[in-house]
This record gives structure tokens, sequence and C-alpha cells, in this order.
């Protein structure tokens, strides 16, 4: 009897515990605030960027409150798992690698990354013509997947940082020669600034490198919650259709097509 009762107590706390799981009235986003104009802080504090403003319009899609949860990037996936937030909504890649851990939606936008270096720098952006240059990186990030795949067995040093900022910050003070970013994030976060007009893109763009740049920013959420991952791809689907994703792209990327292939 009293196994029977400890069972039939497990499949009720299940049974519970599933309802509560879709019951999305709040959803708690993560978001790593220093990777401007996707996530950044306005001049008071609060979260803004196009992945805020596409979280708020997903979260008035499905009818749920958003609060914003702000995480560094390196332990975004961890958190996640650890139930700190619900999803992660800050222009994290879609790779193979990330799906072993994680579920992902649709992508909602999809733009390549480059290398940016010093414009002293002689260099054909090849990972042989950078040999024994400082290159600063994210941690935890798709580019310094790269930079570690490709660049760093060349000769090149790779230096990781807990913050995109961080890099630039150390480029401005001269202790990199350059980074590899997000082509739109690294122009309006560094190469529009007064601290990036001496630096620009080297070499091609390194979408082809799926195997570490992923095939499209997309919502992360744990792999035992497939009801919000779907309420998450619906509302992409119509906030596309709708206009509202439109919007958010204009506002910050002025016309550019994020989308993608």
């Amino acid at each position: 009897m009293l196994k029977k009762s400890l069972l039939l107590g497990a499949i009720v706390l299940g049974l519970s515990s599933t309802v509560m799981a879709k019951d999305w009235k709040e959803v708690r986003v993560a978001v790593d605030l220093t990777y401007k104009p996707f996530t950044y802080k306005t001049d008071d504090g609060k979260p803004t960027g196009f992945d805020v403003d596409i979280a708020n319009a997903l979260c008035k899609e499905i009818k749920a409150k958003c609060v914003f949860v702000e995480q560094v990037w390196d332990s975004m996936i961890p958190g996640l798992q650890a139930r700190k937030y619900d999803a992660i909504i800050s222009s994290m890649s879609i790779t193979e690698e990330r799906a072993k851990v994680v579920d992902f939606t649709t992508k909602y936008y999809n733009t390549p990354s480059k290398i940016v270096v010093k414009n002293t720098v002689k260099t054909d952006g090849s990972p042989a013509s950078l040999k024994g240059k400082n290159i600063g990186v994210l941690k935890g990030s798709t580019q310094e997947a790269y930079a570690m795949g490709e660049l760093k067995p060349a000769g090149v040093n790779v230096v990781s940082y807990e913050a995109q900022d961080q890099v630039y910050l150390d480029m401005k003070a001269g202790r990199l020669d350059g980074t590899v970013a997000d082509v739109l994030e690294v122009q309006g976060g560094f190469l529009d600034t007064a601290d990036g007009k001496s630096y620009g893109f080297v070499g091609k763009p390194l979408a082809s490198f799926v195997k570490y740049f992923g095939t499209g920013a997309g919502i992360a959420v744990r792999k035992t919650d497939g009801d919000l991952k779907n309420k998450l791809n619906a509302g992409i689907k119509t906030i596309r259709a709708n206009g509202e994703w439109q919007k958010a792209s204009d506002k910050y990327f002025k016309g550019l097509d994020i989308w993608g292939d």
C-alpha cells in the first residue's frame, strides 16, 4: 500500500508539474546586456535593443509577461538548465553543439560574423595572415569557437572575455589587434564609435563556417518545455506576418535585411 501511495503521489506531482509548465503567464527571459544594438541598457539601466523588442512582441502574442534576467554570456545555458529563467532571447546562434542540451525555436534573424582589426595590421583576413596577432572574442560564443578552431591553430593568440564590451575596451587600450564579431553588433557597438574609427573589417563574411556559427539566432528553452517552444514558434510566425518583427528590425537596422538565408 505504501508503495502504491508513493506511486500515486508521484503521478499526481508529475501531473501538477506538467500543468504548471504549460501556464506561461510569465516568461523569464535571459539577456546579455553588453551586445548593442541587440541587447543593451538605456541610460537609466533598463534592458533594450532588438532582442528585447522581439521578446516583448512575442510575450504579447502568447499573452505572457516578459521578465528580463541579466546574465553573462558564458553562463547562459547553465542558468537555463538551473531554471533561473525560462528562455534565452539574446542572439544565441542555433548550433548542433548547443542543440544537444537545449531546444531552439526557428530562427528570428541571421547575420554573419567577420574579423575586425586595426587598420595598420597587414592582413587579408586569412588565419595565416593573422599569425602572432592578439584577437579578442566573447567567451562561450560562436566567434570563440571559430577562433579556437581556425585562428589559434594558425598561430593567432586568441583571448576570451566575459563580455563583448570588454573586448572593445582592450582594443581601445591597444592590448588587442582585433576581434571576431557579428557584423551588425561590432558596427554599432564599436566601429561607429570614436574608439573604432581606426579599425575595419577584413576578409569575407564567415557564414560558410556553419559548424561554428550555426543557422541563425533562435530562442533557447529547456528540452522539457516543448509547449513554450511551440508557443514561441507560433509567435515568431505571427510577428513576421503582422509587421511587428519588421518594425523592430527597422528601428535598429534602418531597413537592412537581417532575416538572412
